[in-house]
């Protein structure tokens, strides 16, 4: 039963700002104390300049979040935040048509299936769910009772779901799929390696052999791979890829480069596979700066450039961010409106 419906979310990882105490008293941060962020999505690509040559790309400004392009790079899944709400659409530059996949409620992260049929995305306290691209079929859930689920990359085949958990241990994971008269079905997901690290954002490779994400084992955040599935015998190797800090790796689908982010700017670094062995190269600078898009950013499926949320510069006054709420005697009013036994 809602009881609140105006507690700020943290973008990134879904987590409500409230805490309570053991008197009955809550605290919390409003949702919408400042200004809204607009921002356009455009093209960004390699630039002699100190910024990446960008291009626009659509749709109109608006509040724009956790960009993905789908596999052939048609279509455009992204978060769009309306007050308290933030929902999954699909933009289509063709047709300049967006069409919404989600109302209401908080959902984040979406993740396209290799074919294009199905975004896969995280609804804040139920869990993983899919939904056609399209927009034919109310979204259905695929993963239910989750408590920090985060999609973000299936193998080639569409058969796995690589996913991070935002606490605990063991968080990279991995789920295989079914395609069951035009619905996924996840079976039983199973750790990736054991590990008490912050681990996330897994990214498989275009053959399914490798698995890139990012992890803070070192005291900060860096890219590394393993191989996939990991060797039955042992944990197997790894091979850390940026040198001075790495996020969000993104795989080039037309040659052998893994792309990361560090800053504001965009990292390659080439690869080789000698057997077993995943061979990196020294990374270097790609694009010098992504415009302040942030993570909110993908790689076009021809390697060439990425698709970027990029903030418009505001002309109104900045108004406090931080509104905070406190609100004595919350456990009676849980009490009015949820009898016990109910």
């Amino acid at each position: 039963m809602p009881v609140l419906d105006d507690v700020a979310v943290e973008a990134q990882v879904g987590a409500a700002h409230f805490d309570i105490s053991r008197t009955g008293t809550l605290i919390y941060r409003r949702a919408g104390g400042g200004v809204a962020v607009l921002a356009t999505v455009q093209w960004v690509a390699p630039s002699e300049r100190a910024t990446g040559k960008k291009a626009p790309l659509g749709p109109r400004p608006g509040a724009y979040q956790q960009l993905r392009l789908s596999p052939d790079g048609t279509r455009i899944a992204l978060v769009i935040q309306e007050g308290a709400n933030r929902d999954v659409w699909v933009y289509d530059p063709q047709r300049d048509a967006l069409t919404r996949l989600t109302f209401g409620g908080s959902h984040a992260w979406p993740a396209w299936s290799p074919d294009g049929q199905y975004v896969v995305f995280r609804k804040l306290g139920q869990g993983l769910f899919q939904a056609r691209a399209d927009g034919a079929r109310p979204p259905q859930a695929l993963m239910e009772r989750t408590t920090g689920s985060i999609p973000f990359s299936f193998t080639p085949d569409g058969k796995r779901l690589a996913y991070f958990e935002t606490s605990g241990n063991d968080r990279l994971r991995t789920v295989p799929l079914e395609d069951q008269g035009g619905q996924l079905k996840a079976g039983t997901p199973e750790p990736f390696f054991t590990s008490t690290f912050e681990d996330t954002t897994p990214s498989f490779s275009p053959d399914g052999r490798w698995l890139a994400y990012r992890s803070n084992e070192s005291g900060r955040d860096e890219v590394y791979v393993r191989a996939f599935p990991p060797p039955a015998s042992a944990q197997g190797g790894k091979w850390q890829i940026s040198n001075s800090g790495g996020t969000f790796p993104r795989w080039s689908r037309t040659g052998h480069e893994l792309v990361y982010q560090s800053g504001d700017q965009l990292m390659t670094v080439s690869y080789t596979v000698n057997g077993t062995t995943f061979v990196a190269e020294k990374p270097r600078v790609w694009i010098a700066s992504l415009g302040g898009a942030g993570t909110n950013w993908d790689l076009a499926p021809d390697g060439k450039r990425v698709a970027a949320v990029i903030p418009e510069a505001s002309t109104q006054a900045p108004q406090q961010e931080h509104v905070i709420v406190m609100l004595q005697n919350f456990a009676d009013e849980l009490r009015r409106r949820v009898p016990l036994g109910k």
